[in-house]
């Protein structure tokens, strides 16, 4: 059995999908121990990893990104992308590489097993010549001649004479867009001790992995002919609850024959005058079921325990409209299955759970690469993607027309199906063995 060390950025987007193949490593007899914020320990032990905290890199776990980072307030678009790749991800990745690479010295792993943002598990792979594992947090970050680049919401474009369109856009990517962040990098690898490395934009700061995990199925990923060999589709990543649910009070009445629309707001891009306050307000009068989470933590009683909470402290002004409940957070698992319509902010993880479940979604993605995923959620027709400015109207009759145009929900029964055939977490652990079993052959990739 193989030594596994886990690194994952200290949010809940990026922990979530790595703990059920956490659990499954374990079951299959790996010794697993995983650098993760302090706040996600419960999860950790949980999945039966031993957990172990930051120390020299800065853990914001448990925070949102505005008490994080509050300067980050109201940055949106591209400009809102770049930031968070520079502050969130970028700068921390050394500290969180001197962290690893002191865990390696007492745990000499076989293999890193990472979310694809944590900078630091790279640079600390590379460090240690150890083999380096993605699993995927958000959409496919790597360069295709079939597509344009990472961080501007473009649909696919393979003809011949749109890769023209592509390497252009590249170029402007590299040279202009994000030429800060591509120099950036340059930066952090130095305070890391390693050479430059001369790809593009996102392909600068960390070598490539030997396997990358992507936590969704293919008809949701842009089409690439030059799709890296590395890469394994492997389906939704939300693994078994990790504890009983407790219905809320107001559960039975979801069953009434209404439509349900749940709207969720994120985890760290919590600012609720963006989509929660605005959704809620837009549906009030609409002939619908309105189911809502915060994105916060439950405390103990709250959410999911029969106990829902009020407008008051969650960022929504005044009082909830006699359509809605406002929770925490609520397990998608036990969510889903009653929902008709999921409004978000583009959260890759709540989103393609939403998609393993059939549900057709209304996304309106601000912050990070979110707008990324919302405009795949356009191309595959399994939903609409708000971009620009939100108001109640356009919120609403987004809604209306998910709700209404069957054609919509049709794509996401048809994805549904598409995911049932995955099973990620199983998947993704045979994915790492294999990899191992190669490494182990005297093979530097599997087939």
């Amino acid at each position: 059995m193989a030594r596994m060390l886990m690194a994952t950025t200290p949010g809940e987007g990026h922990v979530n999908p790595l703990v059920s193949v956490a659990r499954v490593l374990v079951e299959r007899g790996h010794e697993v121990q995983w650098y993760a914020g302090a706040a996600f320990e419960g999860k950790v032990t949980g999945a039966g990893a031993r957990h172990r905290r930051f120390r020299a890199a800065y853990d914001f776990s448990g925070l949102t990104r505005a008490e994080a980072f509050p300067h980050h307030a109201g940055v949106t678009g591209l400009s809102g992308m770049t930031l968070g790749l520079k502050e969130i991800f970028l700068d921390p990745a050394p500290d969180q590489m001197a962290d690893l690479l002191e865990i390696l010295d007492g745990f000499p792993a076989d293999v890193v097993v990472t979310d694809e943002t944590c900078f630091g598990a790279g640079l600390a792979a590379e460090r240690a010549g150890l083999p380096l594992v993605w699993v995927a947090t958000s959409v496919y970050i790597l360069s295709s001649r079939d597509a344009a680049p990472m961080g501007l919401g473009l649909p696919p474009a393979g003809r011949p004479w749109n890769r023209v369109r592509n390497r252009l856009l590249a170029w402007t990517a590299d040279s202009m867009l994000m030429r800060g962040i591509r120099r950036h990098a340059d930066v952090v690898r130095a305070r890391a001790g390693l050479p430059r490395l001369a790809g593009r934009v996102l392909e600068n700061i960390v070598k490539e992995p030997d396997l990358y995990l992507m936590g969704t199925v293919p008809s949701f990923e842009y089409p690439r002919s030059d799709l890296r060999p590395q890469t394994r589709f492997v389906g939704a990543l939300a693994g078994r609850a990790s504890a009983p649910f407790t219905p809320p009070p107001w559960w039975d009445e979801l069953s009434d024959g209404r439509p349900v629309v749940h709207v969720t707001q994120g985890t760290i891009a919590d600012d609720a005058d963006r989509l929660l306050g605005p959704a809620l307000a837009a549906l009030a009068d609409e002939p619908v079921h309105v189911v809502a989470t915060t994105g916060r933590p439950a405390a103990p009683g709250a959410a999911g325990s029969g106990a829902s909470v009020s407008a008051a402290g969650s960022g929504v002004d005044g009082r909830l409209p006699a359509n809605a409940w406002l929770e925490p957070y609520i397990p998608h698992d036990e969510l889903l299955p009653e929902v008709q319509v999921m409004v978000t902010n583009g959260g890759y993880g709540g989103v393609n759970a939403a998609l393993s479940h059939g549900v057709p979604l209304v996304v309106a993605g601000a912050t990070e690469e979110k707008h990324e995923v919302g405009a795949r959620v356009a191309w595959s027709g399994a939903g609409l993607h708000l971009t620009g400015r939100l108001s109640e109207e356009r919120l609403r009759e987004a809604v209306r027309r998910v709700l209404e145009d069957g054609a919509y929900a049709d794509r996401a029964a048809s994805l549904k199906e598409e995911f049932r055939r995955y099973d990620g977490p199983e998947l993704a652990a045979a994915a790492i063995e294999e990899l191992l079993a190669a490494r182990s052959a005297g093979r530097t990739a599997i087939s």
